[in-house]
């Protein structure tokens, strides 16, 4: 089935609401099955709108729309849409109790205009909202459906999880299920190449790259007669995807790399600690974001100035002297000291130049990141080189761009304690 996202607001069209309710959308119709082939903005105005319906299902055979739900004069969506399919708006009473009771619950006065919201298409299949005042609803004739969400992504998300995305489901012929595969380490053109085996002739299942910040996702899918056989074939394809980029991947269930990491740390019961400069805490924040982390993660240090390593954790103020605080050796003895200070089972350490600005001979994302760890807890020991229970790596990012600099170096600081840990 071919689909199209409308969606309703003059504020999308000023730039003063970024669009994620589209992406969000599209998202969702690709796992489902549906083929998206239009995206499409269009102000509070109903003669424009009920155009792009004309255009819209000239190819499409469901459209769904965002926005303009709401209790003002200028939400039209509804009319429009009822007009255009021969229907007229009536009070749902199942709505109107709701939408009472909404500002009942929530202590607020509910004004004449939002009756309004409680007026929907006499013929249609009504989505409530259990997260706001909009309910959603479905209309369909001669084989076009249409489904109109309020604009408000936590309400419209909500919904489409909840109400619409289970609707669709049973709407499709067969089941369908997929995985999302996340990787590290590989660009999404090296990994599309090295995946073009699998890619090239693919009917189902069906794989497809995306392209993240700093990291990549395959999402593998199938749809077959029962679940277990769309599942069956996914997990196939998967181990066939191991075979080819089995080094690259961390997650098979579309989870986060910090997640992935807290939990290997908790289930080896390792325990972890960064000294920060560049990243200015950024890791300890990204890890500290994942609920249970405490269990892992001791303490976080940012040592940003050089006084501040020296002072805080003991660095040799003769290597930063020697060698800059931009510099291998003072990362390594930063993540030594910070692992001895924490009396934790490993250290992660970084220092460099975000940027965008050079520093002495030093270019933008010129970063070291270093990772110190005791003897028998994190790494078997024949992996270990002579004494030395530290590595570090330089990242070398060839970006001016500080932002994406720390972001990477905070990808890279996961990914050096993950792959550490992972087998050991």
């Amino acid at each position: 089935m071919k689909a199209a996202v409308l969606c309703v607001g003059t504020e999308l069209l000023f730039g003063q609401t970024v669009n994620t309710n589209a992406t969000y959308i599209s998202h969702q119709l690709q796992l489902l099955g549906f083929d998206v082939l239009y995206h499409y903005v269009v102000g509070d105005n109903p003669n424009r709108l009920e155009r792009l319906l004309d255009i819209c299902f000239e190819d499409c055979d469901l459209v769904i729309t965002t926005g303009g739900l709401g209790p003002t004069e200028d939400d039209l969506t509804k009319e429009t849409i009822a007009k255009y399919f021969d229907d007229e708006l009536v009070y749902d009473e199942e709505s109107l109790f709701r939408l009472k009771k909404y500002f009942l619950d929530t202590n607020r006065r509910m004004t004449e205009n939002n009756l309004k919201q409680a007026l929907l298409p006499s013929k249609s299949t009504v989505f409530p909202n259990s997260y706001g005042t909009a309910p959603g609803f479905l209309l369909r004739k001669e084989g076009k459906y249409i489904i109109s969400l309020p604009g408000p992504p936590k309400e419209m998300t909500k919904m489409f999880d909840k109400e619409v995305f289970p609707y669709l489901s049973n709407k499709q012929n067969g089941a369908l299920f997929y995985k999302l595969i996340r990787t590290y380490g590989i660009g999404e053109s090296a990994l599309e190449t090295a995946l073009l085996p699998l890619i090239h002739g693919q009917t189902d299942p069906t794989i497809a790259t995306y392209a993240k910040e700093g990291e990549c996702s395959i999402r593998i899918a199938s749809k077959r007669e029962t679940l277990e056989e769309s599942k069956a074939t996914v997990d196939m394809m998967i181990d066939r995807v191991y075979d080819i980029i089995g080094d690259y991947i961390y997650s098979e269930n579309d989870e986060e790399y910090a997640k992935v990491l807290v939990d290997k740390l908790i289930s080896k019961n390792l325990t972890l600690t960064a000294v920060e400069s560049c990243t200015g805490g950024m890791f300890a924040s990204t890890i500290t974001d994942i609920s249970g982390a405490s269990k892992c993660f001791k303490r976080g240090y940012v040592t940003y100035s050089n006084s501040s390593k020296i002072d805080d954790i003991g660095v040799d103020a003769t290597l930063i002297d020697k060698h800059t605080a931009v510099s291998e050796e003072v990362a390594r003895d930063m993540a030594l000291k910070g692992l001895a200070k924490a009396n934790a089972d490993i250290c992660v350490s970084v220092t460099g130049i975000a940027g965008p600005s050079a520093w002495h001979n030093f270019v933008p994302g010129t970063i070291f990141v270093g990772i110190a760890f005791k003897p028998g807890k994190c790494i078997k020991d024949e992996d270990i080189i002579g004494d030395r229970l530290c590595f570090v790596k330089n990242l070398d990012t060839r970006k001016n761009d500080r932002n994406k600099n720390r972001k990477y170096a905070v990808l890279a600081m996961i990914d050096m304690v993950y792959k550490t840990i992972k087998d050991a």
